[in-house]
C-alpha cells in the first residue's frame, strides 16, 4: 500500500489526535500573503482540516486537495457549514491546475510526499504573480534525555524499532535545506520561522497518536501489538503520561 494512504484508514482517530498549529503561524501566513474575502487559496493535503479553519475564516475561497477518500469525505462533512471551500479527492500531481490562479498555496506537514521537482514547479505555475507559497511541518520530539517520559519512550523504540540515525531535535540549522530549495525554484522574499510547544498526552492518547503515523501503521501486526503493549506498560509505570516537544517550521515565499 502507498504509505500516503495509511492516513486514510482511520479519519476520526487522525482528526482527534493529530496536533493543530499555533495561532501565530496562521497570523504570519495571512499577514504575509494578504489574503482576504476575494482571494483564491489552494491547500495541498487537507487531511481532516487541522490547518484549514484560520484560512477559511478570512473569507477567501479554499480549494482543498486530498488523496484519501475517507479523509476527503470526513472533511467535507466537517466543513459542511462553510460555503467558501471545495474539497477534491485526487492526487495533487494528477489534478489539473489553471496557471496564475491562486493568491496562496499552502501545505501542512505533507509537501514532502510530493516529487520535489514536479511539486515545486506545479505550485509556482498555479500561483499568481506575487502569490505566496506557505509550507510548514510539525516535528514532534519525545526524546529529550532530561525527561523521564522521553527516556522510557526511547527505550521501547530502541527495542522494537532501532535506528542508526542520531535522534536530534529540529533546529534553525535544519531550515536551510528548505530555504535553498525555494531559492532554487525561483521563489523570492523567503522567510523562515520556528514555533515551539509542548504537549502532554496520556498513555492512551499517545498510542492513538502513534496510530496516525503511516510508518507505525505499516508495522507487522505482531510487532505493532507488542510495541504498543510495552509502550503502554512502560509509560503507565511512570505515571501514565508523556511530554512531546514540538517544533513547527514555517516557510513563506513569493512567486
Amino acid at each position: 500500500m502507498d504509505l500516503r494512504l495509511r492516513f486514510n484508514e482511520n479519519a476520526d482517530n487522525y482528526d482527534e489526535f493529530r496536533p493543530t498549529y499555533p495561532d501565530e503561524l496562521f497570523s504570519d501566513i495571512i499577514n504575509y500573503s494578504g489574503i482576504g474575502n476575494t482571494s483564491k487559496v489552494l491547500e495541498i493535503g487537507i487531511g481532516t482540516g487541522q490547518a484549514t479553519p484560520p484560512i477559511l475564516e478570512t473569507g477567501c475561497h479554499v480549494t482543498a486537495i486530498e488523496l484519501g477518500d475517507s479523509l476527503a469525505k470526513f472533511t467535507k462533512e466537517k466543513f459542511g457549514a462553510y460555503n467558501n471551500i471545495e474539497i477534491i479527492n485526487i492526487d495533487f500531481m494528477e489534478y489539473t491546475l489553471e496557471e496564475d490562479r491562486f493568491d496562496l498555496i499552502y501545505c501542512a506537514t505533507a509537501f514532502h510526499w510530493l516529487p520535489r521537482e514536479e511539486g515545486y514547479r506545479k505550485v509556482k505555475e498555479a500561483l499568481r504573480e506575487n502569490g505566496t507559497i506557505a509550507l510548514f511541518w510539525n516535528h514532534p520530539f519525545p526524546n529529550r534525555k532530561d525527561d523521564i517520559s522521553n527516556v522510557v519512550n526511547r527505550r521501547v523504540y530502541d527495542k522494537f524499532r532501532p535506528s542508526d540515525k542520531d535522534i536530534i531535535e529540529f533546529s534553525e540549522h535544519d531550515c536551510q535545506k528548505r530555504i535553498l530549495e525555494l531559492e532554487r525554484f525561483g521563489f523570492r522574499d523567503i522567510q523562515a520561522k520556528l514555533y515551539q510547544g509542548v504537549r502532554t498526552l496520556t498513555t492512551d492518547a499517545y498510542i492513538s497518536l502513534l496510530n496516525t503515523y503511516s510508518d507505525h501503521r505499516a508495522l507487522d501486526i505482531e510487532i505493532k501489538s507488542a510495541f504498543e503493549t510495552e509502550m503502554r506498560n512502560a509509560l503507565d509505570e511512570i505515571g501514565g503520561k508523556i511530554n512531546i516537544y514540538d517544533t513547527i517550521d514555517l516557510y513563506l515565499a513569493r512567486k
